[in-house]
């Protein structure tokens, strides 16, 4: 599925251009610009050549630089209006950028695997043949847009933007990081994930079949290819955090793998943060500026695990029960479901959207089941298991990450039994599972019995939410999950 981006053109071209055309661009993130030669013709200014930069695009608010995936299209190849031409990594996910001109792909600048900031030239496009030439002349010479300056978090926290590469690399643009065979235009286009795990099961990447969007081939394909099933055990170190909070049982083929990484060496020496890796990075550092305080509760989960188990094989997963349990309690204590933006007031937000953290392969995503107080337990649970292989393959559009009004944060499945979480910047509340464990506790006619138990910690702003919302917020939560009949309704 591919992800969608709507961008304005007038945001992104020169003076010159914002004058000749009012459209907005809709696709997946381009940005080009025109670096036309205007000349005199019966006394009239004409555009007498078109040669444009395809800038780096900022595909989400947070983003400062961007790493080249893949080229869909080669130097040389012609252009048609809306059709894919580089896949773009971002802080968040994979982007196909489409053209928003036809022409001729006449410059590659930034290579595949490489990284440009926001507004930088990745990219040329000339509009006829004959100017291709004249467009890789002066292509090197092309002083790139100035990106926006970092805030002293992002100083601290991203490594030196990568130059935008001069005309002696540009030669060898057109070799991929790692060799691939070649399809197509000349190139194989995969997810990342994919690719890894191609090398993880020796699949020939040529004989594969993409489903994704222009032939883009997806993890899901690899693992049909390979014989494996959605969630290979061999992939569980990058993929059992989301694979485990889809459902509880999941946990136990991730516990099995777990020793298998103790043979891999350690990387040495310094490793640059990933794109994505540099966004959870800023956040974090955003966060700590938040002042915020812990609440703990423990809740007895036995009716909840009795559910779950008579309505798993229709579908249902623990995390959508988790969320849809914390949606109804949030409709009860709005002001746990406000946000602080500004440090002088506070919002109510009008759509409770749980966002649940999933850790991803080098970094971290929050997935957002919207209006999960609305919507049935049903349609959650397969809404959830969308947006995980969305997560999985980098496709998550920025609507399905970013739009959260509560966070989720699950670590049971790993036998934690309690942790405190970090709130993300634009949330009022981040509420911690920890595992539900068999406890001895007293009964009420004065003996002991054994009874699920689990703790949760809720780290909220203490700006906007005190303790005694909280108290009643996790009161009300545990009685709708010590007696949750209200969560199939």
């Amino acid at each position: 599925m591919a992800t969608s981006l709507h961008l304005s053109l007038a945001a992104a071209a020169p003076a010159a251009l914002r004058s000749a055309s009012s459209a907005s661009f809709v696709g997946r993130a381009v940005c080009p610009s025109a670096a036309p030669r205007v000349g005199r013709r019966n006394g009239s200014l004409v555009v007498e050549a078109k040669i444009r930069e395809i800038f780096m695009p900022a595909l989400s608010s947070t983003m400062t630089e961007g790493k080249i995936v893949s080229w869909v299209k080669n130097e040389g190849d012609k252009l048609s209006k809306g059709e894919s031409v580089v896949v773009v990594e971002s802080d968040k996910a994979d982007m196909d950028v489409e053209t928003f001109y036809d022409g001729f792909l006449a410059k590659i600048v930034i290579a595949e695997g490489e990284t440009a900031p926001v507004g930088a030239a990745i990219g040329l496009l000339a509009e006829t043949e004959e100017e291709i030439a004249e467009a890789k002349a002066k292509g090197g010479n092309a002083a790139a847009p100035a990106a926006a300056k970092p805030s002293p978090v992002e100083e601290q926290l991203l490594p030196p933007p990568a130059p935008v590469a001069t005309p002696a690399p540009v030669a060898a643009v057109q070799v991929a990081p790692e060799p691939e065979p070649v399809v197509r235009s000349g190139r194989i286009v995969a997810t990342p994930y994919a690719k890894k795990l191609a090398k993880q099961f020796n699949v020939d990447l040529a004989a594969v079949a993409g489903s994704g969007p222009s032939g883009r081939i997806t993890a899901t394909d690899v693992e049909a290819a390979a014989g494996k099933g959605p969630a290979p055990a061999a992939a569980a170190v990058a993929a059992a955090p989301a694979a485990a909070a889809v459902a509880a049982p999941a946990s136990a083929p991730a516990a099995a793998a777990a020793p298998a990484p103790a043979s891999v060496a350690a990387p040495a020496g310094s490793v640059a943060f990933t794109s994505m890796q540099a966004g959870v990075a800023r956040n974090m550092v955003d966060s700590m500026t938040v002042p915020t305080f812990h609440v703990g509760y423990t809740i007895t989960t036995d009716a909840l695990d009795a559910l779950y188990k008579k309505i798993k094989s229709k579908g249902v997963t623990m995390t959508a029960l988790l969320a849809k349990a914390c949606a109804l309690a949030l409709a009860k204590h709005p002001v746990v479901n406000a946000c602080c933006k500004d440090g002088k007031s506070f919002t109510y937000n009008e759509n409770i959207n749980v966002a649940v953290a999933v850790a991803m392969d080098g970094g971290l995503l929050t997935p957002v089941l919207k209006d999960a107080d609305k919507v049935d337990i049903y349609s959650l649970s397969r809404s959830w298991k969308d947006l995980v292989d969305k997560a999985r393959a980098k496709q998550l559009k920025p609507e399905e990450y970013n739009s959260g009004t509560f966070v989720l944060s699950n670590l049971g499945m790993f036998g934690v039994d309690r942790f405190d979480a970090i709130l993300p910047p634009g949330v009022g509340a981040i509420m911690a599972v920890g595992a539900s464990t068999p406890t001895v506790v007293a009964t009420g006619n004065g003996l002991f019995g054994v009874k699920n138990r689990m703790t949760v910690n809720v780290t909220a702003d203490h700006r906007i939410i005190y303790g005694g919302d909280l108290a009643v917020f996790l009161q009300t939560l545990a009685a709708i999950i010590e007696d949750p009949k209200d969560l199939t309704l």
